[in-house]
């Protein structure tokens, strides 16, 4: 098992200390996380607005979304990262004698935890997020990547970009949720957004061939410097300049959901207390994603999908699909049940210059 820990440079300073775990495969399969079914939770039902507000601005805010006990035991969790009592596979190494400033600079943000800790598993799975995304981007949700960040006073923030740009889902289904474990304000580095920017099309780098039909548009260009933070180096910086920025402050437990084109950033961390979060990236289930935490995956050569790399958490699909590491329940370890097609609507059919209804009829030769 290996990990990774992005160098330091000046152009992408949020990267400092920024820990992957997508190359660590565990062997192992726990039930774990087994106790935490659907039916453990409230139910969630959103509203047709907030449907329409995540279409019409990129994003929407589900306020207090996330039980608190659940919150405080993911703070719990990370305290303890950082004090060095708790780790995993591809955590940085930390002695507790360490001083703590030492101890607290090592951690930005970890990728992809979810497939070597259970309450990571548990975080990308909780049955209240995906409620909220079955509603917002269809039945078949497919989770792909966790990232948990600590944002420590005095932390970079990150520049525009798009998250499609980093996890390419074809055709284009990603969607984020993005959990607040401390209240997040605009002095610690809270996300902000450009209202309405989702309807741009994907900016990505010319030698980037798994992205959608956007590269072929007139005015698409070569995007070499996603999330830079300098506006007068990131090449998002103009097209975001034609929507209204807002910020999007949060309390713990607030989950911020926004579509994978929305155009968005974070300041650095200028207040005295950390901005905690986890968040998670998802897809319909049934798109072809050539992605695998960064790292490359059999039959990549051969222009295969990863989706067996990927937890199918709500749904079915014709795709392959991982199952959950530390079983937590999830669309996976079910039974596949059929899906039968239900009333089929007829469509109005004109006749004689009368519109009229019926089936549509089909002639076999």
């Amino acid at each position: 098992m290996t990990s990774s820990t992005t160098v330091v440079t000046q152009a992408k300073p949020w990267a400092a200390n920024s820990i992957s775990i997508g190359s660590v495969q565990p062997s192992y399969r726990t039930s774990e996380n087994a106790g935490f079914t659907r039916s453990s939770y409230q139910p969630v039902r959103l509203l047709v607005d907030d449907y329409l507000k995540l279409k019409r601005d990129g994003f929407l805010k589900v306020e207090g979304l996330i039980p608190q006990e659940d919150i405080r035991t993911m703070s719990t969790h990370m305290n303890r990262v950082i004090e060095g009592a708790e780790t995993a596979p591809g955590f940085p190494a930390i002695n507790p004698d360490m001083p703590e400033a030492e101890r607290v600079a090592r951690f930005s943000r970890i990728h992809n935890a979810h497939r070597v800790h259970a309450l990571h598993e548990r975080f990308l799975l909780h049955p209240r997020i995906l409620d909220a995304i079955e509603q917002l981007n269809g039945p078949d949700v497919l989770a792909l990547q966790s990232m948990t960040f600590f944002k420590q006073p005095g932390q970079p923030g990150q520049g525009y970009h798009q998250d499609s740009y980093y996890i390419p889902t074809l055709p284009n289904t990603l969607i984020a949720a993005w959990v607040a474990i401390s209240e997040a304000t605009e002095e610690n580095g809270c996300l902000r957004f450009r209202v309405g920017s989702q309807s741009e099309p994907l900016y990505p780098q010319a030698e980037n061939e798994f992205t959608h039909e956007s590269r072929n548009l007139a005015g698409v260009f070569d995007n070499s410097t996603a999330s830079f933070e300098d506006p007068a180096a990131n090449q998002l910086a103009a097209v975001a300049e034609r929507y209204e920025e807002v910020a999007c402050p949060a309390n713990p437990g607030d989950v911020i959901f926004f579509e994978g084109n929305v155009l968005h950033r974070s300041d650095p961390n200028r207040g005295t207390t950390s901005r905690r979060a986890f968040a998670g990236h998802y897809c319909d289930a049934r798109s072809f994603v050539p992605w695998n935490t960064g790292e490359k995956w059999d039959g990549m050569d051969a222009g295969r999908p990863a989706n067996q790399y990927h937890v199918l958490a709500r749904g079915d699909s014709h795709m392959a699909f991982a199952t959950p590491s530390f079983g937590t329940p999830c669309a996976a370890l079910e039974e596949r049940v059929p899906r039968l097609a239900g009333l089929q609507v007829e469509m109005p059919m004109a006749d004689a210059g009368k519109l009229g209804s019926g089936p549509v009829k089909v002639v076999r030769q």
